[in-house]
């Protein structure tokens, strides 16, 4: 028969996760006098935590008058999983030095667990040090806790150490290696470690392709996952297919996307949340707002990423109303908006001119919600500000709120004043924005302009000057598209040789109806002091032209043309003879600038569409099954 102690913790282990149920059981041990009894107290924080109550765990821990190595063990392991894993350094110090106790492997583990939240090496390594000189040295389930410590605070060749020092390497501390150096850079080393990994399961898989993705390197991801279908490693977790679809979404691969739209149908996860977020994200990034919506409206219960990502994904595209409505029916649906979603609130206010909206939103932000404005909120209200024509009162923003402006600040506000012809302002701004010595070459394309339009041809030689003495060149612009069965990626002022003669011909055509309609070619971007002939010559070459050529002159009507640059995307529909644009431009991630330089090989699991070759070369598009 079980004493009363052993049965009032059998009583409160029942009880964990339930709230109301640990707080009654706790009043119950109470009553009996049981509170402070070993093993009571640690049973008691451990049922408190696991019911999401950490204040109250708290407070029984300092209530406690004679606290023992498992209640602290209890309390790590619940601040290490917590929202603030901080909380346990005064633990910490609290058992060493009040308490005088000696940590076992169990709080040597959950105090390493803590230290990888709060990506602290030089603490992780004092309490390596710690553990080399315990008794439980051996344990390798600490030794695992200490490789995903080192991984995560950015040293997986220190973790590598732990690990090869380890008796019985298992699955969780293959994987957790595996990640800590495909999330830190190292791909070699990461698909060397896994390749030699006995037994890769799923979630092997999905580390390494989380850690590329997550590192920029899209499109390994995406090969590695091919090559995991090929494999026939089952899926039975949506996390890795959302992670790949959101790869797909960083190089804005549209084809590749709607595959992996199709496959998370086949599997049964288009009603999961993470993969419907993914889906909406892809999909904007792509130039596909209906479909986004077309998904987000699908989704059966969503959280704020849901909403937000939905709310971003308008503003980008252009869709003020549309942004403005669906937060009205994210705040009516009791989701609460978070710092991404006011960006994206005030960035669609900004592109439709609407300034006392943004104004609202902006005051909103801080006050009902008690979100405390970023720089990048900023630079969008003073891009609100400047494109609506109040340049003054960005200017005074600009000077008085918490942050240091940066060159895309100033940049954006010289713009607007370029295009108010605010002659003295421009000077102003200029200068101000030259002792920034700017980094970014459409930059100094705008001082020298500005400064050459007033005259100011010592300040022209003097961001020369800079440009020459910082090496600044400006980064070459491409754009790639898929027409047809063909991809094609184009760069600006170079046509290859074998479509040169029918693209040529044809936007001479082109230049020439337009012209006729009254179009006059903006030069404003290009090089002041050039001749207006080769100002017009380079625009009549630029990258996203010759991709929109070649996909009218490729593409049958009504057919949706896409094209992808390295800075952003569009989308057109081709109408017979006319060209309609359907989406407005937005930025599509950091992954575009690999598809000059990495190969792709996309799918081939029931009938994928097989994409190989470089993405700056012709590519041709096959179909093919494993």
């Amino acid at each position: 028969m079980l004493s009363p102690a052993a049965t009032a913790v059998a009583a409160v282990r029942a009880t964990a996760g339930s709230p109301a149920a640990v707080r009654g059981m706790h009043a119950r041990i109470l009553k009996e006098g049981l509170a402070h009894h070993p093993p009571n107290p640690a049973a008691l924080v451990s049922a408190y935590a696991k019911s999401r109550l950490l204040p109250d765990a708290l407070h029984l821990f300092d209530e406690t008058p004679r606290r023992d190595i498992y209640i602290y063990s209890s309390l790590l392991t619940a601040v290490s999983h917590s929202a603030s894993p901080e909380l346990a350094l005064p633990i910490l110090r609290c058992m060493l030095s009040a308490d005088a106790l000696h940590p076992d492997h169990f709080v040597i583990s959950s105090v390493a667990s803590v230290f990888a939240r709060l990506r602290s090496r030089r603490l992780g390594r004092q309490l390596h040090a710690h553990f080399v000189a315990s008794p439980y040295n051996g344990d390798d389930v600490v030794k695992s806790s200490l490789v995903d410590m080192y991984c995560k605070c950015g040293s997986p060749d220190d973790g590598r150490k732990v690990f090869d020092s380890m008796s019985a390497k298992n699955s969780v501390v293959w994987t957790a290696l595996v990640s800590g150096y495909a999330s830190n850079g190292r791909s070699e080393e990461a698909l060397q470690l896994f390749r030699s990994m006995p037994g890769r399961n799923l979630f092997a898989w999905t580390a390494l392709i989380s850690g590329l993705v997550n590192t920029g390197e899209s499109v390994g991801a995406v090969e590695l996952f091919v090559e995991m279908r090929r494999d026939g490693v089952r899926i039975d977790d949506a996390f890795v297919l959302s992670i790949v679809i959101g790869a797909s979404a960083d190089l804005a691969a549209f084809v590749l996307g709607r595959q992996l739209h199709g496959s998370a149908m086949r599997l049964g996860f288009l009603s999961n949340m993470i993969v419907g977020n993914a889906l909406i994200d892809m999909y904007s990034k792509c130039s596909d707002i209906l479909s986004a919506r077309e998904v987000f409206e699908g989704i059966t219960f969503r959280d704020v990423i849901s909403w937000t990502t939905m709310v971003v994904g308008e503003a980008q595209h252009g869709r003020a109303e549309e942004a403005l409505a669906l937060y009205d029916r994210m705040v009516l649906a009791g989701a609460k908006p978070n710092e991404v979603t006011f960006v994206g609130l005030i960035y669609a206010c900004s592109h439709a001119g609407l300034v006392q909206k943004g104004r609202q939103l902006f005051e909103s932000m801080k006050n009902e919600y008690g979100i405390t404005p970023r720089l990048q909120h900023y630079t969008c209200y003073l891009d609100l500000l400047s494109r609506s024509g109040h340049l003054l009162e960005a200017e005074e923003l600009m000077t008085t709120m918490p942050y240091e402006p940066d060159e895309a600040t100033w940049g954006a506000l010289l713009s607007a004043c370029t295009k108010y012809k605010d002659a003295e302002m421009c000077i102003r701004i200029s200068d101000k924005l030259l002792e920034l010595r700017p980094k970014d070459s459409s930059t100094y394309i705008l001082l020298s302009n500005v400064y050459a339009v007033n005259g100011k041809w010592d300040s022209v030689a003097k961001v020369r000057k800079c440009m020459i003495g910082l090496e600044i060149r400006k980064e070459p612009g491409y754009s790639w598209i898929e027409a047809g069965r063909e991809f094609r990626l184009f760069h600006a002022g170079e046509v290859p040789l074998d479509v040169r003669e029918e693209i040529m011909v044809f936007l001479e055509e082109m230049v020439l109806e337009m012209r006729k309609r009254g179009y006059v070619p903006d030069t404003s971007s290009v090089m002041h002091d050039l001749e207006e002939s080769e100002k017009e010559h380079h625009l009549f070459l630029h990258s996203e032209r010759l991709a929109v050529a070649f996909g009218l002159i490729k593409s049958p009507p009504g057919s949706v043309i896409r094209v992808v640059k390295n800075l952003r995307g569009r989308s057109f529909i081709r109408e017979g003879g006319h060209t309609g644009q359907t989406t407005a431009a937005h930025m599509t991630g950091k992954g575009r600038t690999q598809l000059r330089e990495a190969s792709t090989h996309w799918a081939a699991c029931g009938g994928w569409a097989v994409v190989s070759g470089r993405a700056d070369e012709i590519c041709s598009l096959t179909k093919g099954k494993r």
